[in-house]
């Protein structure tokens, strides 16, 4: 698959998006884009697998690196402790401002690349989850999904400024987004029409990792089919 690289907005260099261009019988025209945001992985295997899957949709998948400020290209699975130790330590040194302006920049570029209609969406997973949230309060995307999103209750002032939709999907039983903070988030959401949540009862974290240790087939399905949902009627 193609990669582009893309001018920084702080003019502090360029980074690199992996693009996978629409694919089947729904690809013929304009067709919308769809920014996936990495999990604390990086633009990994599992990422990419989900960005080809997602193009044979009939959408443009960009997903960009943006862990370039501290090391380009980082590419790692779920299977060792030392790909974890080195996940989380990137994750600790990530500046998420400056994460959200990366893509900006690539939701920008999103609508302007040549087969696209002007529409665009987030998606993200985990670190990518609690960004695509964010994205939903800072962003002109006209969708948001987000998949598993830690700290998500931090956020919760934030929700105000939600002007398009958001589909937030929470897995029932995560480490990583403690019962009480779940809980939190699900009820302040219902006092906002434009965010849809999701819970997953017994799913873990990145239930919907492809080929992850986590993975849960019924949980995955369900939410993949309801994001595959919103994501037609705000990019068609």
């Amino acid at each position: 698959m193609p990669t582009i690289q893309l001018q920084a907005t702080d003019g502090t260099g360029r980074f690199a998006i992996y693009h996978a261009p629409a694919t089947g019988v729904h690809a013929e025209g304009a067709v919308g884009a769809i920014v996936l945001i990495q999990e604390i992985f990086g633009v990994s295997a599992s990422l990419r697998e989900i960005a080809d899957q997602v193009a044979g949709l009939g959408f443009h998948v960009l997903a960009p690196d943006l862990f370039w400020r501290q090391e380009a290209g980082v590419d790692l699975s779920d299977k060792t402790k030392a790909e974890w130790d080195k996940a989380f330590a990137l994750m600790n040194g990530f500046d998420q401002d400056k994460g959200i302006e990366d893509l900006k920049a690539t939701l920008s570029h999103a609508r302007t690349l040549a087969g696209t209609n002007g529409r665009a969406a987030t998606m993200g997973y985990c670190l990518g989850g609690r960004l695509a949230f964010m994205m939903a309060t800072r962003s002109d995307a006209d969708v948001n999904i987000s998949y598993y999103g830690v700290g998500l209750d931090g956020l919760i002032p934030e929700m105000s400024r939600i002007k398009t939709k958001l589909l937030v999907h929470v897995a029932g039983n995560d480490d990583f987004f403690p019962a009480e903070g779940r809980d939190k988030l699900i009820a302040a959401a219902r006092d906002y029409a434009l965010v849809e949540t999701h819970v997953y009862p017994g799913a873990d974290h990145a239930f919907a990792r492809v080929g992850g240790t986590h993975w849960d087939t019924r949980s995955a399905w369900i939410a993949n089919g309801l994001s595959t949902q919103v994501l037609v009627a705000a990019l068609s």
